[in-house]
């Protein structure tokens, strides 16, 4: 090798190695040229989003603003020494009040505010059908907020009318394979993303190849996402909102109104990455995104203002009326975006901290230009500390076609005539067809046939669609405005490669802060803030020496597995094992699922729709009943053993539920029925962030074969129990059913005493626990029942690796004790607190694998699948389907 080239390699690496040292800790930041290989990594984040109030003027309101809480999920594995396999999982749950469209603030509707049960005020109704008095100049006149009495000044302000929202959870997951050679790389991913009204399936192909000596990389990339858009219009505004324009994509169902349709997505982008001294480098790269097919968003709408050309123009100078009118928006088939990134790091040797530097360009064909710059300062602080703060700054031209509302001269749901002195009309399912009446000759088509009677049922007055926009939209995202974050990340890097991370975000957006000015008004000025938490696991893999087989430690650690790692009760058991060194670390994942459905029960036996209407709302009238539920937790199992003989524990745990209801036939009250008619049929969605376990962990007996620990737990009540359901007209849901809560509300104490022998292939075990409530009631004014179970399992090794286990477990479970002390429309059975708990038996099968060697060696997996074998409910509950749990954990 000359010298020049020896060189170069040598500069390659200082440069690289100064590169990384200080930013490898920041999320995001990671993709630096030196591509290092990667480690064994899983990691899992929680954050939450919550907005700030928006802008109604002062209007009394019970609206909540939007809110999101998000659980992240992603591993890495290298399957050889060039081959990896990643996966990601995110789930979240959105909850709140959403700008459907905006308004005139002088309508006689909009954001006005009502009364509901007990006087008290329920919150702003989506009054999209209403009228505003305007100047000749067509400027609204002004109008007291709470009166509604003319001021007989101009108000040209405008304001966003709200709809709120119960839960919904959204699904996505991806999974990647990549494979590595000396000088270039190729990756694949595919995935999907479900949430209720929407579906998406997506992949793409990537890769780099990298030049003058790893100093030069080029990066590309290309992907296509197809999309289903199943749109459960809001039932609320739905009535109020003219959807012409897409009758053809309409179904019912029930009472429901569903858009259908879809979109596909394009991506494509080519990037370069150049070392450019040994403490800086800079990355670019170039984007296009091609979009077509149904690019709306069906929950937002339009306010046009109809204005009749008579009044306007019969010389007087009183004020005119405008009838205030809503469409579903209507946006171009197909966008068109360009990207241009660009991003400089600099490591800063004095501090041992690296500088990022960015700046995004990007433009459209529907005039979205927008700019963003962002900035952050990694810097590490000594004992594996990371302070990491950083600031961003965007701005956005609007859209062509956004605009807060509209103005169209002519009358609405009124006939136009044509000239022949005929009145227009139309079919709602073919829009395009026209129809006329004139005098006694009844109505007839456009070539002068006469039309049935059932057709002419079903015509509407026609208004003139040509003389509105082709395309139009008020939503605020669309709108010009300049925003600007700033936050702060501070990351701990343990031993043995655990590190823990938390940040903080604000964010504040006005139209005032856009570049050059000239941004929307101040009504869809808001702010956010962001904060999270994350766990960081860095697993090492199994490596073979140069000599062949394993080296050292890598024995060593396969021998202090085997010594030390008994076998583990099935997956379904909590807090069911210990760590046996003192310094040991333990990481674990456990998912459990469950499952209810088919029938409604009462004791042991099935109960008839009459008689739940007669006995299961306590002398009170049911309307529906549970079709079926779905709960599903994730729980993140961290364990540390101080000592030998104590361990403690911490499990943060996710949860989110859905719920069906049925309406139950023979029902007393159709009219108090027909008020909560649109949750028939629908899902009751809940999910965030549930309670938090606390354990110390007792060993108590360890000699060969026999163990004995006891766990002394406590549970905080990080879950939320005051979940509403949202409004239906005017009428109130109060708060979600007990069973759809997040959490019990109390402090909880959870103990348990665990047995587990072994002996050669067979191991056994037993379990007491229970849960006892140290508090009368939580937030919400009621209690959960206390819980006691037992169960036993045996297992068989049926490899070194791979146990299989049976086991059978009793659970009893106390009713709900105390009530709601808030409004529940008390809709069915579970909304009384008699109709849960019960006596369970139970018969779960599972299988345990633990990886005894390679590149997965320490890590442990385990499925188990709980069978109902016999119920006796307390009061009317649906029958238990079964549940199934799964785990994952890792010794350090």
């Amino acid at each position: 090798m000359s010298d020049h080239s020896s060189g170069s390699a040598v500069h390659s690496q200082h440069a690289l190695h100064a590169l990384t040292s200080a930013a490898l800790v920041l999320p995001g930041l990671l993709l630096s040229p030196g591509h290092a290989s990667a480690k064994e990594r899983i990691n899992f984040q929680y954050s939450r989003y919550q907005e700030g109030e928006r802008n109604l003027y002062g209007a009394p309101h019970s609206l909540k603003p939007i809110t999101a809480d998000v659980l992240h999920g992603s591993g890495l594995f290298s399957l050889t020494d060039r081959t990896t396999f990643s996966f990601s999982y995110t789930q979240d749950t959105w909850s709140g009040a959403t700008p459907i469209t905006s308004t005139p603030l002088a309508t006689t509707g909009g954001n006005r505010a009502y009364f509901g049960k007990g006087g008290v005020v329920a919150g702003a109704s989506p009054i999209l059908q209403s009228d505003v008095l305007l100047n000749r100049d067509l400027t609204p006149i002004g109008r007291d907020l709470f009166t509604k009495q003319l001021t007989g000044d101009v108000d040209p302000r405008s304001v966003l009318v709200m709809v709120s929202a119960s839960p919904e959870t959204r699904r996505q997951a991806t999974f990647g394979l990549s494979h590595e050679w000396n000088e270039a790389a190729i990756n694949v991913a595919g995935g999907f993303s479900r949430e209720r009204d929407y579906k998406s399936s997506f992949g793409n192909i990537g890769g780099r190849l990298d030049f003058n000596q790893k100093l030069t990389t080029v990066k590309f990339n290309g992907g296509y996402t197809f999309s289903e858009i199943g749109a459960i219009l809001d039932h609320d505004s739905s009535p109020y909102i003219n959807k012409d324009a897409y009758i053809q994509n309409i179904v019912r169902r029930g009472s429901s109104e569903i858009l259908r349709d879809d979109r596909q997505d394009w991506v494509a982008n080519v990037g370069l990455t150049q070392v450019l001294t040994k403490n800086a480098y800079i990355d670019a790269s170039i984007g296009y995104t091609h979009s077509s097919g149904f690019l709306e968003n069906p929950y937002k709408a339009m306010s046009f203002i109809f204005v009749d050309p008579a009044e306007l123009n019969n010389g007087l100078s009183t004020p005119v009326t405008g009838r205030v009118r809503a469409f579903i928006e209507q946006r171009p088939g197909t966008r068109n975006q360009v990207a241009l990134n660009a991003k400089y790091v600099h490591y800063i040797s004095p501090f041992n901290a690296a500088m990022h530097l960015g700046y995004r360009l990007s433009v459209d064909d529907w005039g979205v230009n927008t700019h963003t710059f962002d900035a952050s300062w990694v810097q590490p602080l000594g004992s594996g500390w990371t302070l990491t703060p950083r600031i961003r700054y965007y701005s956005q031209d609007s859209a062509s076609f956004y605009r807060p509302y509209l103005f169209t001269q002519q009358t609405y749901q009124k006939p136009q005539i044509d000239s022949l002195g005929r009145e227009i009309y139309f079919n709602p399912t073919n829009p395009d067809a026209l129809y006329f009446r004139s005098g006694v000759f009844g109505y007839v088509d456009q070539n002068g046939n006469a039309i049935d009677d059932a057709v002419a049922q079903t015509l509407q007055p026609k208004y003139v669609p040509y003389q509105l926009p082709k395309n139009f939209s008020s939503d605020h995202r669309l709108a010009g405005f300049g925003a600007l974050s700033g936050g702060v990340v501070l990351s701990k890097l343990l031993a043995k490669g655990v590190a823990l991370e938390a940040g903080f975000e604000y964010y504040t957006r006005a139209g005032s802060m856009q570049i050059g000015g000239g941004g929307s008004s101040s009504f869809t000025d808001f702010d956010y803030y962001v904060a999270n938490a994350a766990v960081k696991f860095d697993i090492e893999p199994v490596t073979s020496s140069p000599m062949g087989g394993q080296d050292s430690s890598a024995m060593s650690h396969n021998h202090a597995a085997s010594h030390h790692h008994h076998t583990i009760p099935p997956a379904g058991i909590m807090f069911g094992h210990m760590l046996d060194k003192a310094g040991d670390f333990m990481a674990g994942y456990r998912f459990m699922y469950n499952w209810t459905g088919g029938n409604m029960m009462h004791g042991t036996h099935k109960a008839a729709d009459q008689r739940i209407i007669d006995q299961g709302c306590s002398g009170q009238d049911c309307q529906f009943t549970p079709a079926n539920m779905d709960m599903r937790m994730h729980m993140i199992d961290l364990m540390y053993a101080p000592t030998r003989w104590l361990n403690v524990m911490l499990m943060p745990t996710f949860m989110d539920m859905d719920m069906n209801l049925r309406e139950l036939s023979g029902v007393k009250d159709p009219l108090r029925s027909a008020a909560h008619s649109s949750h028939a049929g629908l899902v009751h969605e809940t999910g965030a962030l549930s309670d938090t376990y606390f354990s110390s962990l007792v060993k108590l007996l360890d000699i060969s074969g026999h163990r004995i620990h006891v766990n002394l737990g406590l549970s905080a009540p990080t879950g939320k129990t005051d979940i509403e359901m949202r409004r239906t007209h005017t009428e109130e849901g109060g708060l979600i059913h007990f069973g759809m809560q997040l959490g019990s509300g109390t402090w909880d104490f959870m103990p348990s005493l665990t047995y587990v022998g072994e002996r050669s292939r067979w191991s056994w075990g037993a379990q007491l626990s229970g849960i006892k409530r140290l508090e009368e009631k939580n937030k919400s004014g009621y209690r959960l029942g206390d819980m006691v179970q037992a169960t036993t399992w045996g297992g068989f090794d049926l490899t070194h690796w791979l146990t299989a286990t049976v086991r059978g477990a009793y659970t009893w479970q106390d009713r709900i004790h105390r009530d709601f002390d808030q409004f529940n429309a008390r809709m069915g059975p579970m909304d009384f607190p008699s109709n849960y708990g019960g006596q369970f038996w139970d018969m779960g099968f599972g299988v345990n694998a633990r990886i005894p060697a390679g590149r997965f060696a320490g890590n442990r997996f385990g499925i188990e699948w709980l069978q109902p074998i016999s119920n006796d409910f307390n009061g009317f509950q649906l029958n238990r389907q079964g549940s199934l749990a799964a785990t994952w954990s890792y010794h350090f």
